[in-house]
């Protein structure tokens, strides 16, 4: 039987009241899903603002590596997905490309004992778990900066993974040295080691965006993430993380025009007017895409008849790691 958006709201909503049940959603979702999430935010604060829920179980809508946070941060809570997607970004770093990135560090003379490895949450719960295991710990775009300010009072190279845009865009605002693993650069004179990842709806904005907002609107603001390029971070007014975009924009004149180069979802329930999206294609997430009202509802209908499907379930090993690296970052 096929239900309209408002028949699923409200089989949703009756589930919600009846099954011990926290529905979460990310920014990047779809408007009808984000609006039925009882816990909204960006991926960290997610996983932490569950942790403190006293709901048996944990309905989690985003991506794969989001759900894992939760379970890692939570692991007596049973934490289930409408769709398991993958981000583009985390599936370019698995376990054996982390370590083969660690070897062609130590190929080039930089010991184990000289890295200290720091991966943004962007990443599979294995990667975390190696990057704890390693003395390391896990970033937001909104801490990067200063995760890795305390890290090099350690004295040690940084192998950042696996968005090198944050990494590079974080080393030009510190004035450090960064080189991408594989360039062809002296990792030995690079302050900031990156992996060669990224975010494939971040990459979608270019210089002649900026330079086309610009000349339309010559008073215009430029607002964008840290998973963008560089070359469009140093063009921008404003580069934040998800949150910090959000701030901006609503602590803004509402005459102010502004252009922000992030997800198109997010961007679109900014404000009703003068905001634009820095692209002339929509950037748009296709896996956070990927939930429906209609996976929602047949999750909490799992639920509600015993049998949850898509559950979480992160290792006992990987999840005392990647729960450390978690922490420590959590700690500063």
């Amino acid at each position: 039987m096929q239900f309209t958006n408002e028949e699923l709201k409200t089989k949703i909503q009756e589930l919600k009241d009846k099954l011990s049940v926290t529905v979460v959603a990310h920014f990047y979702q779809r408007d009808e899903v984000f609006e039925i999430g009882d816990i909204t935010g960006d991926s960290l604060e997610l996983a932490t603002r569950t942790r403190d829920d006293d709901a048996e179980f944990v309905l989690f809508c985003g991506v794969g590596f989001m759900g894992q946070s939760v379970k890692v941060l939570s692991p007596n809570k049973r934490v289930v997905m409408p769709k398991i997607a993958c981000c583009a970004m985390a599936s370019m770093i698995d376990g054996m490309q982390y370590d083969n990135t660690v070897k062609a560090m130590n190929k080039a003379g930089i010991s184990n004992e000289n890295i200290l490895p720091i991966t943004y949450i962007n990443s599979d719960a294995e990667v975390k778990a190696k990057v704890g295991e390693m003395g390391g710990l896990v970033c937001t775009s909104s801490n990067a900066k200063k995760i890795i300010t305390t890290a090099l009072k350690e004295g040690k190279k940084i192998l950042f993974v696996p968005d090198r845009c944050l990494g590079q865009n974080i080393a030009n605002e510190m004035g450090l040295k960064s080189c991408v693993v594989g360039d062809g650069s002296d990792m030995n004179e690079a302050d900031i080691i990156c992996y060669d990842g990224f975010c494939s709806v971040h990459q979608l904005f270019s210089v002649e965006d900026i330079e086309f907002f610009r000349k339309k609107y010559p008073d215009i603001l430029i607002a964008v993430h840290p998973e963008c390029d560089p070359a469009i971070c140093d063009k921008a007014d404003f580069v934040g993380s998800t949150s910090q975009l959000i701030k901006y924009i609503k602590e803004l004149d509402s005459e102010q025009k502004v252009a922000v180069g992030t997800e198109f979802n997010m961007v679109n329930r900014l404000r009703p007017k003068n905001t634009y999206v820095l692209s002339s294609t929509k950037p748009e997430c296709p896996t956070m895409n990927e939930t429906t009202l209609k996976d929602v509802y047949e999750t909490l209908k799992a639920i509600d008849e015993g049998q949850p499907i898509n559950e979480i379930q992160v290792d006992e090993n990987t999840q005392k790691w990647a729960k450390i690296a978690l922490e420590r970052m959590m700690a500063l």
